[in-house]
Formats: C-alpha cells, sequence, structure tokens
C-alpha cells in the first residue's frame, strides 16, 4: 500500500488568511456552521469582557460613591445582571436572525443579486450596529437605575458602560469582518467590479482612526474627565487618583494593543495571500489565484493582481501558440527585436524532406488516415530537428524546408544539416512504418528575413540553397 500524504499547503497558506476560515470550496451547510459559530463566540467573548472591564472600572477604580453597598442592590443586584442578561440572548438571537436573513442565498448556493451582494459586504456594520444599540440601550437603564439613588453615580456608570461598549463594538466589527469572509468570498467572486466601491467596507484609514479612537483616544478621554472632576473640587484622595490613572493608562495600553493587533491581522491578511500568490507566479504557476474577500482598498489589491495573473497566462498562451506557428526560434527572434520587412545574408545549411508517393496515399486511404500518418511524419521530423537545434522554415502539404543557421547562428550549420538528415533518414522507416522519405541537404548563401507586407508577413530563407 502507499503512502498517505497529506496536503499541508492549506495550513501554511490559507485561502482565506486564517485555517480557522477553511476551505473556499466547502459545502454550503459547513460553510455556514463554520460562520455562525466564529461570530457567536467572537461577540461573547467581546461582549463578557466589555462587561468586565466595566464591572472593574465602576466598581473598583472610578471616582465616586461606592456601589457595592445596601442602597444601590438594586440596580446591582438586579438591574444589571437581568439587563445583562436580557441583551446577551437577545443580541444573539437578533444578529443571528438579521444575517441569516441577509445571507440566504448562500446558504441555496446561488448567486446573489447585486442587492443582496451589497448586503452581504455590509453584514458586519450591521452587527455593530445591533451592538451598539444594545449597550448604549444599557447605559442609559443601568445609569438612570444608579442615578436614581445617588445622582453622583452617573457620572461614573455613564462613562464606564460607554467606553466600555465602545471597545466591545470596535471588537465586534473586527470579528465579524473576519468571521464573514467566506461569505464575502462568494459574494464579492460573483461581483465583476469586485473591489471597486470602497464604501461596501471600511477602508484600510478609516479602521485605523476609528480603532485609534476606541484604543487610545477614549481612555485618555477618561482621564481629561478625571482631571476636571478632580479640578472642579471633588474629594478624591490621592491614592485614588492615582489608581484611576495607572487603571486607565494600563487599559488604554493594553485596550490599544490589542485592537490594533487584531486591526493589522485583518489588514495585513489580503496583503499576505497576494505575497504568497506572487512567489507561487514567479516560480512559474501563472494559474494561481488569490480569493478576493476583502470589498476595500486591499480587495482593490487582490483582484488587481488577479487581472495580473490572467494577463500573464494569457500573454503565455499567445507566445506558446505564436511558437507552434512560426517556430520557437523565430518567435524568440521576435521577442528580442521588432521585426521588420527585409533581411540579411546568412550562411546557412538546408533541409529538404518529403514523402514519397504522398498523391498515391491520399487517393488509396482514408483522409482520417492520411492526416494521421502525415501527423507522425511531421512528429519526427519536428523532434530531430529539434535536437540539431534547426527551425522548421514551412510546412509544404506533405514536405518540410528545415533551416540551420537562421535565425538563431549555429557554429557549423553545414554539419548540424548533414547530421539531421542523417538521423532523418534513420528514423522515419522506424517510426513511421509503410511511409518513404525522399531527403536533401544544401549549403549555401541566403537571404533571411521577413517577407510580405507591413500588417502580414513571414520568416522565410531565399537564395540558391534553397
Amino acid at each position: 500500500m502507499g503512502a498517505v500524504r497529506l496536503d499541508l499547503s492549506f495550513l501554511r497558506r490559507p485561502d482565506l488568511g486564517s485555517v480557522l476560515l477553511g476551505r473556499t470550496g466547502e459545502s454550503p451547510r459547513r460553510r455556514s456552521l463554520r460562520v455562525q459559530a466564529l461570530l457567536v463566540v467572537s461577540l461573547l467573548a467581546s461582549n463578557l469582557v466589555g462587561v468586565a472591564i466595566s464591572t472593574t472600572l465602576v466598581f473598583f477604580v472610578l471616582p465616586g460613591p461606592f456601589l457595592l453597598t445596601a442602597r444601590f442592590v438594586v440596580p446591582t443586584a438586579i438591574v444589571a445582571p437581568v439587563y445583562v442578561t436580557a441583551a446577551t440572548v437577545v443580541g444573539a438571537l437578533w444578529a443571528g436572525l438579521a444575517a441569516r436573513r441577509e445571507l440566504r442565498w448562500s446558504l441555496e448556493a446561488r448567486e446573489p443579486t447585486p442587492a443582496e451582494r451589497k448586503k452581504a459586504l455590509r453584514v458586519p456594520w450591521r452587527l455593530t450596529l445591533v451592538q451598539a444599540f444594545l449597550w448604549v440601550l444599557g447605559a442609559v437603564v443601568i445609569t438612570t437605575a444608579y442615578g436614581l439613588v445617588d445622582p453622583d453615580a452617573i457620572a461614573p456608570v455613564g462613562f464606564t458602560i460607554v467606553f466600555s461598549g465602545l471597545v466591545v463594538c470596535g471588537a465586534a466589527y473586527l470579528y465579524a469582518e473576519f468571521g464573514l469572509r467566506p461569505i464575502a468570498a462568494l459574494a464579492l467572486a460573483s461581483d465583476h467590479d469586485a473591489a471597486a466601491p470602497t464604501s461596501r467596507s471600511a477602508g484600510a484609514m478609516t479602521r485605523v482612526r476609528v480603532m485609534w479612537a476606541l484604543g487610545s483616544g477614549i481612555p485618555i478621554l477618561g482621564l481629561i474627565i478625571v482631571a476636571v472632576y478632580t479640578l472642579a473640587g471633588r474629594d478624591i484622595t490621592a491614592e485614588r487618583l492615582s489608581v484611576v490613572i495607572l487603571v486607565l493608562g494600563g487599559t488604554s495600553l493594553l485596550i490599544g494593543y490589542l485592537l490594533i493587533r487584531m486591526l493589522a491581522a485583518s489588514l495585513l491578511a489580503p496583503v499576505r495571500n497576494v505575497r504568497w500568490a506572487m512567489e507561487d507566479l514567479t516560480e512559474g504557476e501563472l494559474s494561481r489565484r488569490v480569493v478576493v474577500y476583502d470589498g476595500s482598498e486591499l480587495g482593490r489589491l487582490q483582484s488587481g493582481f488577479n487581472r495580473m495573473a490572467e494577463g500573464l497566462q494569457e500573454r503565455e498562451r499567445l507566445r506558446d501558440l505564436f511558437g507552434r506557428h512560426v517556430g520557437r526560434a523565430v518567435a524568440e527572434a521576435a521577442e528580442e527585436r521588432d521585426p521588420e520587412l527585409g533581411g540579411r545574408g546568412s550562411r546557412v545549411g538546408v533541409v529538404f524532406v518529403d514523402i514519397i508517393g504522398s498523391t498515391e496515399m491520399a487517393v488509396d486511404r482514408d483522409p482520417a488516415e492520411v492526416v494521421e500518418v502525415l501527423n507522425r511524419f511531421f512528429r519526427v521530423v519536428v523532434e530531430t530537428v529539434d535536437e540539431h537545434d534547426g527551425v522548421i522554415d514551412k510546412f509544404l502539404g506533405d514536405a518540410a524546408l528545415v533551416v540551420f543557421g537562421a535565425p538563431n547562428r549555429l557554429d557549423d550549420p553545414a554539419g548540424a544539416a548533414l547530421a539531421c538528415a542523417r538521423d532523418l533518414a534513420d528514423r522515419l522507416p522506424r517510426r513511421v512504418p509503410g511511409c518513404r522519405a525522399g531527403i536533401g541537404a544544401s549549403f549555401g548563401e541566403v537571404v533571411a528575413g521577413y517577407v510580405g507586407a507591413d500588417d502580414r508577413f513571414e520568416y522565410t530563407v531565399i537564395g540558391d540553397a534553397v
């Protein structure tokens, strides 16, 4: 039994930028389950972290009334826990239903309409807006509950919830965009202008500005508010002020680092995919393409690479086709310098080979059989000529004219022509049984160049040796 070989290229170079997102060819059901699992886990985790941050700040860090007392038992033990639980359940169901409604086409394994494609690329924003609404509503409800007990609790509670909610929304957007990459790839794959409108997704600079504001700007704003609170004459000890500054500063550093790290990963993933594809392209894998899964400028980069690769592949196909029609040597000479009418004198060796009795063969045999014999005959001729660095000048029905020394110079064109003629005489009877060939060789001065008109010409040799 042969050894089982595992393809680990997917682990090293995932099409969608992460192995967590699976492969592009997954079944609709499996892709849907994967996306839903990633969204639920990431959104729940980010919201729980936000709740933990807000709880720590409002209870133990920010100046204001101490909230862990009997008079705050209703907002602390009833209102806040009930709202957090209800918001978590409602948010998960709301976001799930909204995403499922907008992405129904992906489950049905069909191409989206332009409207469905546009909505699919906006799902991360919609999910983020759901999170933002629930956090704003929570800020109003919970802050009001504490404010009814003590108005001095309004500022610290309100700021903490808003601050935590904004950080959660920033993380939620990045997580949602990450988890929905497989869907974005499907939507953009069906779009002929895949990455053109940057309005479909936040641009790179917009993401950087927003993440800076959430990770650094808002914590610094919190420090400013604490400074104003102190300057206003509120009673706060130096020790408490130091704790507030240390915690808010540390939170700013940690959250800023995490958000920027997440942002950098989302921005670098498309660039990394293009870099991997470029490496494959330079190694000759012209069929290499990248999956377009970003609707911003980075999607333009991915789509632009694919168009470039398609152009290179088409160029190579035309180059190969051109070489098959005129010969590799002539094609390479035409690439090195622009062909122009006229020629130059060259001393070349010439071999002429044709089938003896081809007229009788065409009369006595079926046309398909004649073509098959001709193809086998010319296959032997081409192989032998290539071995001796010759050039097929032209096929003439059942004959071939071969040139040695033009357009590529040879040290001994006469010797190459004679060697080729001897090998043809030896190989043709063995490789093409029943086919007799006449072979002639000569050497002399000819004019080699392009003959024809400005818009249609061919390479040939003219002279007594031919």
